[in-house]
């Protein structure tokens, strides 16, 4: 595959490794170095590229000439890798999407940037992923379905058609949303939880008959605290 851009990643932890990963063997990208908050900016190399603090990143890796990728996970239920995708435009950069060629899914699937969409989906025809989506290995995404903002799907999840994960939602690994489903932003549907009816904002789905704590019960907050804090 041809590398005709240039790419700075943001992150120096687990996620940024597999982001270089990733770009570096399935895109046209060519990833040049990293940039983290100032504060984790301790050596000048990571992966053996050149790293630099944010608060410099646009004096060795200009916005005209490079590309940026955001690759963070889920803490504080998406919200930080969200404030970060928004810093990065406030810069100027445009931010990379990176999509699994070893995927299954057809010409019109239609998804943001700063998108992370890894190996064996099955997309179906009509999906729409919106920006700063991680998406991890192995999930059926059923027709029509919407995926908004600052989303993470987890590994094996089940979104049937015409679901609608509301943004900053996490979804957790074998999960399942029953189609015509609406998941309220920033829910927590937790690992083998089956949502089969909508979600109010905030809530955490638990276990296979689909529990739903509202937002401002005990067990959410305390699910909420203990995944991503």
């Amino acid at each position: 595959m041809q590398k005709d851009k240039k790419l700075v990643i943001f992150g120096t932890g687990e996620i940024g490794s597999l982001a270089k990963f990733y770009f570096d063997r399935d895109s046209i990208y060519e990833v040049a170095g990293f940039t983290a908050d100032d504060e984790f900016v301790t050596t000048k190399s990571f992966e053996g590229l050149p790293l630099v603090a944010f608060s410099r990143v646009k004096e060795m890796f200009p916005p005209d000439d490079f590309f940026m990728h955001v690759a963070l996970s889920y803490r504080k239920l998406n919200q930080t890798r969200a404030d970060k995708y928004a810093a990065a435009k406030t810069l100027g950069y445009r931010l990379a999407s990176y999509v699994c060629t070893r995927s299954v899914y057809w010409d019109d699937l239609n998804h943001g940037d700063n998108c992370f969409i890894l190996e064996n989906q099955t997309i179906q025809p009509g999906v729409r992923i919106g920006n700063n989506v991680m998406i991890w290995s192995g999930n059926h995404i059923g027709h029509s379905a919407v995926i908004e903002d600052h989303c993470y799907v987890s590994s094996h999840v089940v979104i049937s058609g015409h679901a609608v994960i509301g943004e900053r939602s996490f979804l957790g690994v074998n999960s399942t949303i029953k189609d015509f489903v609406r998941i309220g932003k920033g829910s927590f549907v937790t690992m083998n939880a089956c949502a089969a009816k909508d979600v109010p904002e905030g809530a955490v789905v638990l276990g296979a008959s689909g529990k739903i704590y509202g937002p401002d019960t005990k067990h959410a907050q305390i699910f909420k605290k203990k995944y991503f804090t």
